[in-house]
């Protein structure tokens, strides 16, 4: 930026170490807004595609707009919202049974588990997980007003996307608003890419589990299929997870439903990865495994389960400034 108090305080390095502390101050006390508009720019950048097509065929913006929030409406309203309390009954049964289909497996390895430790440690897990992300998304999802207002800033965002991009650009020199343009398409690209990616992973692994688990007769293959989904979101560790639990619910039925389960979840992540992943994800996210764990790690012990699902795409737009700021370092050694 061209602000000579600017350039004065970066160039002394306590006074840069007194701002960066100042400003991760202030990012934990606004750690819930920022979070809520970090949520609303990836539902945008996801949308902005859609938008951008049909602004092309000659409709206008705000028609171009409100589409695909209809379409979002629509498909929640008469398919997922109705669901709810049936999804929410089979995956509490599916949590209930659970320490004893553990105590169970645990016999058959000829392991000496106390059914009453096991239940309280299941318990407490499942409350602390719960805990977490209660205390979390209570402050960013705190009830119908706070979603609906993810959605209307997302709204905005992108009614406004154009104005917005420019403004922003026109903060910086302007030799380097062309980068900054550029830097700012490749983050609303690889984010949108990435959410777009995930909900069609996830529904395909999630309906794939749920008739494949059907067909074996393998007893909960819904609330299993659900957690399967779901845990798509974390690339690597995510489908070992989900598969635990099917994997013990299979071994209290047989020693030989648990290895044809355990065939199958390897199957299918063969065939996602090397078949699905490339041609839905396209190179979205871009990650190191190693480094997507630790992300993944990160975020879930700094803000639970809504941590570790935002790390990937926040660890991206990272990234994607480093990348920006290490090429005009090496282009304007001098500049920066």
């Amino acid at each position: 930026m061209n602000n000579p108090l600017v350039s004065n305080i970066l160039k002394n390095n306590f006074l840069t170490a007194i701002l960066l502390l100042s400003v991760g101050l202030l990012i934990l006390k606004l750690k819930s807004i920022i979070i809520a508009i970090f949520i609303s720019f990836i539902i945008m950048s996801a949308f902005l595609p859609y938008v951008e097509f049909l602004r092309k065929k000659g409709v206008p913006k705000i028609i171009s707009v409100l589409i695909p929030y209809v379409v979002v409406i629509i498909f929640l309203t008469t398919l997922i919202f109705p669901l709810i309390p049936f999804f929410s009954s089979q995956i509490q049964s599916l949590f209930v049974t659970l320490p004893e289909y553990i105590n169970q497996a645990a016999v058959i390895f000829g392991i000496d588990l106390k059914p009453e430790q096991l239940q309280s440690f299941v318990e407490a897990e499942i409350g602390e997980i719960g805990k977490n992300a209660f205390e979390v998304t209570s402050r960013v999802f705190g009830g119908i007003f706070s979603t609906l207002m993810i959605f209307v800033i997302s709204f905005y965002l992108l009614l406004d996307h154009d104005r917005l991009k420019k403004s922003t650009v026109n903060l910086f020199r302007s030799d380097r608003q062309e980068r900054i343009a550029l830097t700012i398409s490749r983050i609303e690209d690889k984010i949108g890419g990435w959410f777009r990616g995930q909900i069609v992973l996830s529904l395909f692994i999630g309906s794939i589990t749920w008739i494949g688990l059907s067909l074996l007769g393998i007893e909960f293959a819904l609330p299993l299929a659900l957690i399967a989904g779901i845990l798509e979101i974390l690339p690597t560790i995510g489908p070992i997870i989900a598969a635990v639990p099917a994997v013990i619910v299979a071994l209290n039925m047989s020693f030989n439903s648990a290895l044809i389960v355990i065939l199958f979840y390897t199957a299918l992540q063969a065939a996602e990865n090397n078949l699905l992943v490339p041609r839905v994800m396209q190179k979205a996210v871009g990650l190191h495994p190693v480094a997507i764990i630790i992300s993944v790690i990160v975020g879930g012990e700094l803000l639970g389960i809504l941590g570790a699902l935002l790390a990937i795409p926040f660890v991206s737009l990272i990234l994607i400034i480093y990348n920006s700021l290490s090429k005009r370092a090496v282009d304007h050694p001098s500049r920066v």
